[in-house]
């Protein structure tokens, strides 16, 4: 079964914000974080990942990121707060 991931990235605590979708979050925010991703992320240092949720199916996963990047700044604060309190970067034990 194929997983894929909505996750949020941030440039810092309440900093610039980034919505992505992938099937491999570990590679991805890899990316992310060496700058391979040529484009918003590298040019504002956005790559602590700061929430993220699975989902089994990639129009599910489709579906919430399009939701997500539509919602306002506040509601995803919210969201990232709720899980993530100390915006913590979630991946740091990962590399």
């Amino acid at each position: 079964m194929n997983t894929f991931y909505v996750y949020i990235l941030a440039s810092k605590r309440n900093g610039t914000l980034y919505i992505g979708l992938t099937n491999d979050i570990e590679r991805r925010i890899q990316e992310h974080k060496t700058k391979q991703v040529k484009g918003f992320t590298s040019k504002y240092s956005i790559n602590l990942l700061v929430y993220y949720e699975q989902h089994h199916n990639y129009d599910e996963a489709f579906e919430r990121e399009r939701q997500l990047k539509k919602w306002n700044r506040k509601w995803k604060l919210e969201l990232i707060e709720k899980s993530n309190p100390d915006w913590e970067d979630l991946s740091k034990e990962w590399f």
